[in-house]
Order: C-alpha cells, then structure tokens, then sequence
C-alpha cells in the first residue's frame, strides 16, 4: 500500500508533485481475506492503540457470526487499502432485532467522502433487508451528534468499557433496504485544489 502517489509535469525545468488521494471509497461486505484481515488491523489501530479500551485485540465472539462491511479507498477504480470497517449482527434474543458495533474508521481518513456515515448507512441498510425489524447500536457519547444527524435516536445513557455510551436505535424509515450488500455503495471524493509542491 501506498502512501502517496508521484504525478511529474515539466514546469520550467522543475517536476511537480502531487499529493497522493483516492478518487473514491467503495463500501461493502467483507468478501475477501485481505479486507478481513485489514479491518482487524484498523480495529486493533482504533480501540486498542488510539483508544485503549482492549489490549492487544478486539476481536470477541460476535465476530463468529457477525458480517463485517468495509470503506476501501480506490485509485483510477482499483482497491488500495481498508480505511473504515463495522461489523452487524442479529441479537440472541431474536431474529429481528440487530446491533453494529466496532465501527472505526482511519485517522487519516476521518474528513474524506463520509466514510462513518456511509458505513452505517450501509450497516442498516442491508440488515433492513435481511427482515430487520430493530437495529441498534452502543454508541460512544462523543459520537451521539453524529448519529442523530443520521436519524438514530437515543433510547439511553450507559457506561460500556469504562466509557460514556447511549443505546441508540435507528429509524429504519430513513434506510431503505440495500439488496446489493456485496457491491454496497460508492462515494466519491471531492477534492479541493491545492499548490502543487515542487523539486528543483
């Protein structure tokens, strides 16, 4: 993976360079290993490293039967690197009833193209479709705005993990049902033009 990409153009004898950026993020289900095996890696980046809620992995038994989706950021439409990841799952309590959990999204990538809330539009999109008929998520309060700007609604105040949370639910009105879960939904960057820095 890279880190960013060199564009040369001759301008009186100097060669420009440009900043590398995706031109899209692509979310969708897990389908290959090497998305599975970067949105550990970024999970582990976010809440063990960044946050310090687990040691040394996150990982729990949910992730036996729960379909993890993926923000994977392309250039000219091929994949480069996982920048976002969450992770749906039915309750045990019954088959209607579905939680997301773990959504985590790159430092670097926090202000590109809407990631989180595509995640999650995608996360109860596609559970709607699979007969959801609940979906909920313990949403850590610093990220309460962002949900409710995403039409979920507060249903309580808890302490998850040492950490101030609310169980919100969302408004399955305001997400359609997504039957193409594998393919997902594409957002493009808008880019904002920046001087190019140049080598003598």
């Amino acid at each position: 993976m890279f880190g960013e990409a060199i564009a040369g153009v001759a301008l009186d004898g100097e060669v420009a360079f440009a900043a590398y950026a995706p031109s899209e993020f692509r979310i969708k289900w897990t389908t290959l290993d090497w998305e599975a095996d970067e949105a550990y890696k970024l999970r582990r980046a976010v809440f063990c490293i960044e946050q310090g809620i687990f040691v040394g992995d996150d990982r729990d038994d949910i992730d036996r039967h729960a379909q993890q989706l993926v923000a994977v950021s392309c250039v000219a439409g091929m994949p480069e690197q996982v920048v976002g990841t969450v992770r749906i799952h039915r309750d045990e309590r019954g088959p209607h009833q579905w939680f997301g959990s773990r959504l985590a999204v790159h430092a670097a990538f926090r202000r590109h193209g809407k990631i989180g809330a595509t995640l999650i539009r995608l996360a109860v999109s596609s559970a709607h479709a699979l007969g959801c008929e609940t979906f909920l998520a313990h949403v850590q309060s610093q990220n309460v705005p962002l949900f409710r700007a995403l039409h979920w609604d507060a249903l309580a105040e808890e302490s998850l993990l040492g950490r101030p949370h609310h169980l919100m639910q969302a408004q399955l009105d305001r997400y359609p049902p997504c039957v193409t879960p594998l393919s997902g939904f594409v957002t493009r960057v808008q880019h904002v033009a920046t001087p190019a820095r140049s080598v003598a």
